[in-house]
């Protein structure tokens, strides 16, 4: 059997919300409350444990990497969906056909500075991430191993 290889992803958090600063103190976090498909099944078909995360502040005076995250589990329910005093209850999904999954995430390191989404569009090496793609507003993504080799050096 041979060894799946790693993956790379991003996640976006607004920091006034969950910060890198939250995930260091914590250590490990469910990364509860995306209610995308797409992001979804990012999470539910592509993520594995040991899956490397950059952890990107969004809606923020600066956005950008801010540090370096692991995928610590495999896919689950997301319990919030199921909980009427949850933001984000979904009264439409059921216990036995969950609608919304989410992984754990576990902190790795925090980046010296941010690298932000301003300088990440200067740099023809990542023309084709999809974060810098027109319109893309997805909270998790994947990211090419490509990218993820290139944007560690700018660190």
């Amino acid at each position: 059997m041979t060894e799946r290889p790693i993956r790379h992803w991003l996640m976006k958090s607004e920091p006034e919300a969950f910060s890198i600063d939250d995930l260091k103190r914590k250590r490990t976090e469910a990364w509860d409350g995306v209610r995308n498909y797409q992001a979804r099944n990012f999470m539910r078909d592509g993520m594995r444990p040991g899956d490397k995360v950059f952890f990107y502040h969004s809606n923020c005076a600066e956005p950008g990497i801010v540090g370096i995250a692991e995928v610590a589990s495999d896919a689950y329910p997301d319990p919030s969906q199921f909980d009427a005093k949850s933001k984000y209850f979904d009264p439409a999904s059921k216990r036995e056909e969950p609608r919304w999954m989410l992984v754990d995430v576990k902190f790795v390191k925090k980046l010296k500075r941010t690298i932000t989404l301003d300088e990440l569009k200067g740099h023809d090496a990542l023309d084709e991430m999809q974060l810098l793609r027109k319109g893309n507003r997805l909270s998790v993504m994947p990211v090419a191993a490509t990218e993820w080799r290139y944007i560690l050096t700018l660190e």
